[in-house]
């Protein structure tokens, strides 16, 4: 069975306090639903055609249909919520190795 990724590139940061009700409930949102945080990061090296500037977000899941599921758990919903839309990001769900 192959894995699941979460992939987010996220090209603004909503205001603090938006951003920190979200990851408090995100975080363990993510845990429950079985998603690993492998890379959590602003440092980037950008090549070919990439861009900078960018909070690169990498998680992983047991399977791609546990990344899926993970994404619309209302756990991880109601995190999601708490960013009152105004977060604009690159967020794919993958399946890899």
């Amino acid at each position: 069975m192959s894995k699941g990724y979460w992939v987010s590139a996220h090209r603004n940061l909503p205001d603090s306090d938006k951003y920190e009700a979200y990851a408090k409930l995100a975080v363990p949102a993510i845990e429950q639903n079985g998603g690993r945080i492998l890379v959590r990061a602003i440092t980037e090296t950008a090549v070919e055609n990439g861009l900078t500037g960018f909070r690169t977000v990498v998680i992983e899941f047991d399977s791609y249909e546990k990344a899926i599921a993970a994404y619309h758990s209302e756990n991880y919903q109601n995190a999601v919520k708490e960013l009152g839309g105004t977060q604009d990001r690159d967020f794919r769900i993958v399946e890899g190795n």
